[in-house]
This record gives C-alpha cells, structure tokens and sequence, in this order.
C-alpha cells in the first residue's frame, strides 16, 4: 500500500499549484488556437503529417531535444533540465476517428467523413502548453520530461510502435489525461486499478445453403440463425460472467442477402468483447465459437470465428493513482476529484505503457457549462461532441504539477505494485 499522506505533504511542498493555474490560464489562447487548427485539419490513424508537423512547429521555439518516429508520425520531445533526477513522460494522442462532424462549429472539420470526436486535438495541444509551461520552469526542476505525441491510438496501436522505438527507455512513470464531455468542467475522475477495458474483434460467418424465399424447406437459411446467434452472445455473457468482474459484447454489424425474394447462403456478424480481467476475457472469447458453432450446427449450417486481440486493459498504478489523486485535489480543490466505482469500458493504447511502468490515466472533465446535465452531453465518439475549451487550461495545470510532484520526490513514493 501506498502512503497517501505523503503524496500529498509532498504536493503541498513541492508544487506551487497557484502559479502553475495562472501560467496555464495564461497559456489558453495559443492553446486553443492550436486545438482549433488541428480540429479543421483531421487525420486519421499512424500517418498524420499536418498534425506532426503543427506540433513540431509548436515546441520549436522551446529548444527541446526532439525525435520523429520511423513507423508513424510520432513526435517525442524531451526537457533535459541537466540536473540527475527521474524521467517523467506526460502523453497526448493526436488521431481523429473516420466519422462526419455535425457541431455546427466555426473550425469545424473541413475534411469530409474525419472528425476529432475523442479530443485527442484538446490531449495534444494541452501537451504542447504543458511543455511551455514546464519549459518556462526548468531551472527549479530536476530530471527529465519526456512529451508523447501519439498517432493511432483508435485502433492503430501507435502506444506500442512508440514503445518498440524508444520511448520508454529510462522513464520512471508516465501521466495521461483523457477529455470527458460527460464530466463537469474543472472535475477529475480516476481510480486505481483497471481503467479501461480490454478490447477484442469478433467476426462471425454463418454459412448455409441459398434458395428462393417462397421454398425455404429447399434451403439452409443463415438469417435466422445468425439472428439466433446475436441473441444467444447476449445471454451467455449475462449467465456466465460475474456481474461485478464484467463483460459487455456488442454485435455491432449484420449483413446478410442481396434482395428480398433469395435466401442467401451466408450471413455475417462482426462485434466487440471488453472485459477487464484476462481469466474473464479468455473464456468469453472462447464461449463466443463454441455457441456461434453450435447454434449453427443445431440448425444444419455451419459457423466460422474470428477472433483479433486488440488492446489490454488499461490499469492504474496505485501508490501513482494516489499520487495524481493528491495532486488534481491541489490544483482543483477538493470536491472536484472522484474515485470511479468502476472501470470504463473503453478501451485505449496508453495499457501498453502501463505495462511497462508506472502510468496512470485520468478523466478530464469538459462538459461546456450551457449543458446543465453533462450525462445528456454529446459523449466521446458522438458527431456533435464539444467540449470546453477553458478547461484545458486545468488539463495543462495538471500535466505540469503532476510532472512538478513527481520530479521533486514523487517517483521515490510510488512503490512497486499495481493495484
């Protein structure tokens, strides 16, 4: 267990958190300025070039010490303050998601079917005004801040390419904000432990025997029995899997026919499995073939599945959980910190860097205050997501107190076990 009284005798010691929010403030309109350039101009996946390229223009004037990946269009820059201390990485994702914008914003996206639903350009630019601001302090810290500037975290695995390329050599822990329109503005929330979820892509292919649709007895017909599948996932996760150790499974996709009057010969399902235990993920992967096979097999077709892993779950260090809890409370006041009763069942690539290190990911509120009910907010993912824009300033802060705290003796608190 950690020593939470600690963590926070050491924030008040050894963070200014009054100065690091007037900094911030000060620094919001570059930093929106920057969101709103990068928000017009999406890109999609590992190759984000204008992106890339806004961010190196950004932190030029900084002269840090500045790498671009091989594999994808990373930029990862350090802030050497030239004294021994440990290395902190503070990471933003920059990819947008293949989807139409309906915001009806002035910078709205003018690349059709590309929209920064997720505020992955709010995580990158609140990278680039914490560097300022650090940079602006590095004669009172020591040790190194490394910034992760991340394509292709929706679905690419940017994390991962970025770690096989270097990016964790020599860090002692690393810090992650994500935006949450269904937050209050100026709110954290975070929790020890699993996150996110694990995430994996079923594909499912039913095959029987075509016909015409007035001789159905002349036929194997697919359709009902994959709509019998769909239904019988549902049920096996709900009988098989504890509720407080969760699943959730979602056929996302069914296609089956070509015109009204043909049975065809196959159908096709495609959904998603996220859990956050890996006893639990194995065995519903696993329960997902046995009763796509056996319904189909019940009814004379056969059932082909395809199972691809994607990312794990997303855990919390603990003693760094407390840490960052500590910190947030000093920069935001109490009252504005929340523990999650449970994890989220999202899924992201910040996991593979908690894999390797200490990490911690936290929930940034932005929900714009003319929402009066940020549950009925437009959520991640959603083509009419918008988000405060003054709140980056406190996501700023954030970075930068809690890359302060972990500089100043915050690493040597963290202890070696997760939750």
């Amino acid at each position: 267990m950690t020593d939470t009284a600690a963590h926070s005798r050491l924030v008040t010691d050894a963070v200014d958190t009054d100065s690091l929010a007037t900094s911030a403030a000060a620094l919001l309109d570059g930093v929106v300025e920057l969101r709103r350039a990068i928000h017009v101009h999406p890109e999609l996946g590992l190759h984000l070039p204008r992106t890339q390229e806004a961010v190196l223009d950004a932190l030029g004037p900084l002269g840090l010490e500045v790498r671009t990946g091989d594999g994808l269009s990373s930029v990862v820059a350090d802030l050497d303050t030239g004294r021994d201390g440990p290395t902190v990485l503070l990471r933003g994702d920059m990819d947008a998601l293949p989807m139409p914008e309906d915001t009806g914003l002035e910078f709205s996206s003018e690349v059709e079917g590309r929209m920064h639903a997720c505020g992955h350009d709010a995580h990158t630019s609140m990278l680039v005004g914490a560097a300022r601001l650090l940079h602006d302090r590095r004669d009172s810290l020591r040790g190194r801040i490394r910034f992760m500037f991340q394509p292709g975290e929706e679905g690419s695995g940017g994390a991962a390419i970025m770690i096989s390329e270097g990016v964790l050599d020599g860090v002692d822990a690393a810090f992650a904000l994500h935006v949450a329109p269904n937050l209050r503005a100026g709110d954290l929330a975070l929790r020890a432990g699993p996150m996110l979820a694990a995430t994996d892509d079923f594909l499912i292919r039913v095959h029987g025997r075509g016909g015409h649709a007035s001789t159905p007895q002349w036929a194997t017909d697919p359709v009902p029995v994959a709509a019998e599948i769909v239904i019988a996932l549902q049920t096996m996760v709900t009988r098989t899997v504890d509720a407080f150790n969760p699943a959730v499974l979602t056929v996302g996709r069914l296609e089956a026919g070509t015109v009204e009057n043909v049975i065809p010969e196959s159908a096709e399902m495609a959904g998603t499995l996220r859990t956050v235990d890996e006893s639990v993920r194995r065995s519903t992967r696993d329960r997902i073939a046995t009763v796509a096979e056996g319904i189909a097999s019940a009814h004379g077709c056969t059932a082909t599945v395809e199972v691809t892993e994607g990312y794990p779950v997303t855990v919390n260090h603990e003693g760094l959980t407390d840490f960052v809890h500590a910190t947030a409370e000093a920069v935001l006041g109490r009252g504005h910190v929340f523990e999650m009763p449970a994890p989220v069942m999202g899924a992201e690539d910040f996991s593979y860097v908690g894999q390797e290190v200490p990490a911690v990911m936290a929930f940034l509120g932005v929900c714009p205050p003319s929402n009066p009910d940020p549950f009925a907010a437009p959520a991640c993912h959603s083509n009419r997501m918008v988000l405060h824009e003054e709140a980056m300033a406190t996501g700023i802060a954030l970075h930068a107190a809690v890359a302060t705290g972990l500089l100043s003796g915050g690493v040597e608190l963290l202890g070696d076990g997760n939750a």
